[in-house]
């Protein structure tokens, strides 16, 4: 029970994330992109739910053109009277035909048979630039969140962005959105945990490198904030 992410506890989470956000910064942008986040929670566990799905209906269809397929190339055979060919120049023209015939054919079933993991990948691609869309908007949300404006006394120009939050309100705030970029990853790994597909999971290895990264800088700013208020203490 402890080796496949839960999408349930996911959603749960986010939800306890939204509340203490809406309590601490009520009405805050930060609070509504939880939201936003929550709603494309679920929105992917269902997603990821339905990747795993085999699609039976397709795979029946791709079945009965493979038999036809099948049964196409040895009523070909049997046209073709392989038995009554004795000249060498005539057999060579038979045998090419065959080999062009079974080419199509293998062809056109690798094709078939590669259609439904290529939609799926693109469907499970377009999930991910959406969750890697909300990562850089909670970013953006922490840009101007500078630590040094409450460590120091500082002459705002008026082009400054507003900074009332005191430094334990910072703190919290640049936290929430550490925690709401690991809970992005965790999303995204759901896509990894439902498909085996080598580009999906690159594609979350990136994501959750991309969510690490962001969640980085904003660590910085907490043990900058941390910092000075231990050597004011």
């Amino acid at each position: 029970m402890y080796r496949a992410l839960d999408p349930g506890k996911l959603i749960e989470t986010l939800g306890r994330l939204q509340t203490r956000i809406d309590e601490r910064f009520p009405g805050s942008g930060l609070g509504r992109v939880c939201a936003e986040l929550t709603e494309t929670a679920r929105t992917s566990a269902a997603e990821a739910a339905r990747l795993a799905r085999p699609s039976w209906p397709w795979r029946i269809a791709v079945g009965a053109l493979v038999v036809l397929g099948v049964w196409a190339q040895v009523a070909a055979a049997k046209f073709l009277h392989l038995e009554r060919v004795k000249a060498d120049v005539d057999l060579l023209q038979v045998l090419e035909a065959a080999v062009n015939l079974l080419l199509l054919f293998g062809g056109t079933v690798w094709f078939l048979l590669s259609v439904e993991k290529r939609l799926k990948r693109e469907r499970a691609l377009d999930a991910l630039h959406s969750l890697r869309a909300l990562a850089h908007v909670i970013d953006m949300h922490q840009l101007t969140k500078d630590p040094t404006a409450v460590l120091k006394a500082h002459e705002p120009t008026a082009a400054s962005p507003v900074r009332v939050m005191s430094r334990f309100e910072l703190t919290r705030y640049l936290d929430y959105c550490a925690e709401m970029l690991a809970l992005i990853g965790k999303l995204a790994a759901l896509y990894a945990d439902e498909m085996r597909d080598a580009v999906v999971i690159d594609a979350v290895n990136e994501m959750e490198n991309l969510t690490t990264g962001l969640a980085r800088k904003m660590w910085q700013k907490i043990m900058l904030i941390d910092a000075a208020g231990n050597a004011g203490a």
